[in-house]
């Protein structure tokens, strides 16, 4: 049943989507854009909860974050969530929702596209543990936000005439600093509880297994643009690039370790 609650909620970040790009042309479609982003979340939402019940029933009762497509599930819902509540008012240009929506619509299509294994399976014992939900929950959150700044960098780079539909270039950079100073935070919160973790499961806080020792190198990046931006006075361009390699970081440690790389977070 989870699944018809997630399929739903992509089909309507996809009506989102099409009507954010309408929008450019009739404004008064933003409106139900932004409506079918906010119910696309409310399901989105739901239908994580009803998979966590459906768990319990079968026995099993652990939260949808313990495997690759329930992280997808997560991190798709996460951006959306941020957007709605960080950017929807304060950033009203349909372009940047327009992306989002996009962005959170392929992020939830993209199992669907491989085949990935959508069902509810028994959790491994290495991940029986309460540290579960904190550790998933603040590295995802971390990685939503610095989708949110990937996605204000890329249309930095493209140079886009400002207008009612597309930010100017002083928003972009402002709500890319905004996106990924809380995603370091998150970040930093999800390193932390992965090294309580790992003491607690294996009597160690780090092993350089190959997700934490790219975790850290993306930790390292974004600390790089914290401080070229803060301490260095970087703007514009450099801060927009070296926001793009920070989430091809991310990419590949979330996605390329997990498939090119044996480690202890090789079952995620």
């Amino acid at each position: 049943m989870n699944l018809r609650f997630f399929d739903t909620a992509l089909f309507l970040y996809v009506a989102s989507f099409v009507l954010w790009g309408c929008s450019a042309r009739y404004r008064v479609l933003g409106k139900g854009a932004k409506g079918c982003l906010m119910l696309g979340a409310i399901v989105h939402l739901l239908g994580m909860i009803v998979r966590w019940w459906e768990s319990h029933r079968m026995g099993f009762g652990y939260p949808p974050l313990a495997n690759m497509y329930e992280s997808l599930v997560f991190f798709s819902w996460a951006v959306v969530l941020f957007y709605l509540i960080a950017f929807m008012k304060r950033y009203p240009w349909g372009l940047f929702g327009l992306l989002t929506s996009f962005f959170s619509a392929l992020v939830l299509f993209l199992p669907i596209v491989v085949g990935m294994d959508r069902g509810i399976r028994p959790l491994v014992p290495a991940l029986q543990s309460p540290w579960l939900i904190i550790h998933v929950i603040t590295c995802f959150l971390g990685y939503a936000s610095f989708a949110l700044g990937f996605l204000l960098s890329l249309l930095y780079l493209f140079e886009l005439r400002s207008t009612e539909f597309v930010p100017p270039a002083s928003a972009l950079e402002e709500g890319t600093y905004k996106t990924i100073l809380g995603g370091f935070l998150f970040l930093t919160l999800g390193i932390i509880t992965g090294a309580a973790w790992a003491h607690y499961a294996w009597g160690r806080y780090w092993s350089w297994d190959p997700k934490e020792t790219w975790s850290l190198i993306t930790w390292l990046i974004y600390a790089g643009w914290l401080h070229a931006r803060l301490v260095r006075g970087w703007k514009g361009r450099r801060t927009a690039v070296l926001s793009v390699v920070g989430f091809f970081s991310v990419l590949f440690t979330y996605f390329g370790v997990n498939y090119l790389l044996q480690g202890l977070h090789s079952y995620v």
